[in-house]
């Protein structure tokens, strides 16, 4: 088929099956990824209304029979790896957009790996032969219209959408098909009487601005109209690191919350040593209840990758963001920005010793001899024991793209 250049390609239900994947007695059974909160879960488990961050104990009390089970950080970045690996077999050009799903180039590829549906078909045959995962794709001549036909092939499908079936396919879609649309946007367009993407792709832009701004009525009505002319472009270098975790309002006690931070500042300073990154600028952000957010920076005076300083950092640039208010809190980030190569490091004086990895005391150490214990077992092998929940109710961390 041609005119349908961009593939948009997004494993199912990632997290989930890869735990149903390694442990063939979860085949076919509602699955829960998390802990206090819902991380991912199967779609078994959708079909009974579990949603992704809710706290576990809500998801069990709409599906009792669902299987709880710890995420494994290490399993999700190996499978997609091998994944990423495919990708670039079937295109020169990949934009990642998370750690599950990317757009690739396939136009002009007849000669390599064939057309665009033969190339889309041959991916999916590979990555569920070598990885042992489903994933959905979506043909079509924008990214915007690629991404809306993978969501509507899944489970396990492929959509391919001909330029002149374009306006056909979009038109019966609800107005929350479109990017940019979610609850407040869309409740303000169904009060003007937009309900779908046709509606809204015939729509006067200078009378959508009414409810949405004249720049949000302009982008919304040229997507309508299947206007993207983004082309598929590699990412550029990851610029910062970060690590959140959502809960619901007042179930955590501000100790918990702060054990929560010290988790989060463990994964991303070990994601940052694992790149060979320093940091010169600690961010920590939150979200309240009523929606309303904070965010806290603080640059330090020279760049590093220790676990101590930054969490030190993030705890100060907590309590500024937070406050008195933390029983509010629905979430809290963490990001590590302003990188540089660890190389560039230079050494703090007084030197009362010389410093190196082998050195037991030196700075870094324990941070190193962790990230190895971690990276052979697994992040639940050494854990803070102010992270050592006996309720079993602790907020989980979502590593974001």
């Amino acid at each position: 088929m041609t005119g349908t250049p961009i593939l948009h390609a997004d494993l199912d239900a990632f997290y989930a099956s890869v735990e149903q994947r390694d442990d063939r007695s979860l085949a076919g059974l509602p699955v829960i990824v998390g802990k206090g909160v819902v991380l991912a879960c199967s779609y078994e488990a959708k079909a009974m209304g579990v949603r992704t961050a809710t706290g576990v104990r809500q998801a069990l009390a709409i599906c009792p029979e669902a299987k709880v089970v710890p995420p494994r950080m290490e399993a999700y970045s190996e499978a997609s790896a091998r994944v990423y690996e495919i990708f670039a077999r079937f295109s020169p050009v990949v934009e990642g957009l998370s750690i599950d799903e990317a757009f690739l180039d396939v136009q002009g590829l007849e000669g390599i790996s064939g057309d665009p549906v033969e190339t889309a078909e041959g991916l999916r045959a590979a990555v569920r032969k070598e990885v042992g995962l489903s994933i959905s794709a979506g043909l079509a001549s924008t990214k915007f219209l690629a991404k809306i036909a993978s969501a509507q092939a899944k489970p396990d499908g492929l959509l391919a959408i001909a330029p002149d079936s374009e306006r056909e396919f979009l038109g019966p879609l609800p107005i929350e098909a479109v990017w940019g649309v979610g609850r407040v946007t869309s409740g303000k367009l169904r009060s003007i009487g937009i309900t779908t993407v046709g509606e809204l792709a015939d729509s006067d832009p200078t009378v959508l601005a009414r409810v949405t701004g004249r720049s949000a009525a302009e982008r919304l009505v040229a997507l309508a109209n299947n206007c993207d002319p983004r082309p598929v472009r590699p990412r550029d270098p990851r610029k910062s690191f970060g690590a959140q975790s959502a809960f619901p309002a007042g179930s955590l006690e501000p100790d918990e919350i702060r054990a929560t931070l010290a988790s989060l500042v463990d994964r991303a300073t070990g994601r940052l040593r694992g790149a060979r990154k320093l940091t010169r600028t600690v961010t920590v952000g939150v979200r309240f209840a009523d929606m309303s957010r904070a965010t806290r920076s603080r640059s330090l005076e020279t760049p590093t990758d220790r676990t101590d300083l930054v969490l030190e950092a993030a705890r100060e640039l907590l309590d500024s963001a937070a406050g008195s208010e933390m029983g509010d809190l629905t979430l809290l980030g963490v990001a590590l920005g302003n990188l540089e190569a660890d190389r560039a490091v230079q050494m703090e004086l007084p030197l009362d010793r010389e410093q190196n990895d082998s050195d037991p005391e030196a700075p870094g150490s324990l941070d190193r001899a962790l990230d190895d214990l971690r990276g052979r077992y697994g992040t639940e092998a050494v854990t803070r024991a102010s992270l050592v929940d006996k309720r079993g109710t602790g907020a989980t961390p979502v590593l974001p793209e």
